[in-house]
């Protein structure tokens, strides 16, 4: 017999939870997305891969906010930030 899994009904009051502020203070966040390539060698296939990792960044600033990314990227990506259509 298999379980059903039942989704977590988690009733949080928002006067419970602590908002999220950039290093800069801000705290409006846009999402974007950074893309890494995986060589088909790893992959096994003919061709490279390309894996997208979700990110946010500061709205104000450009700054993506690297304590979000996965443990293994965040000194990569610690000082890239988005500034008028431009990665610096």
């Amino acid at each position: 017999m298999s379980e059903s899994k039942q989704p977590l009904n988690v009733n949080v009051d928002f006067k419970q939870t602590q908002p999220i502020t950039s290093p800069d203070g801000n705290s409006v966040f846009a999402e974007g997305v950074i893309l890494r390539k995986v060589s088909k060698f790893l992959t096994g296939s003919t061709e490279d891969a390309i894996m997208p990792i979700p990110c946010f960044y500061d709205v104000v600033t450009g700054k993506v906010l690297v304590e979000l990314l996965p443990k293994e990227v965040r000194e990569e990506y610690d000082n890239i930030w988005l500034v008028k259509g431009n990665y610096l």
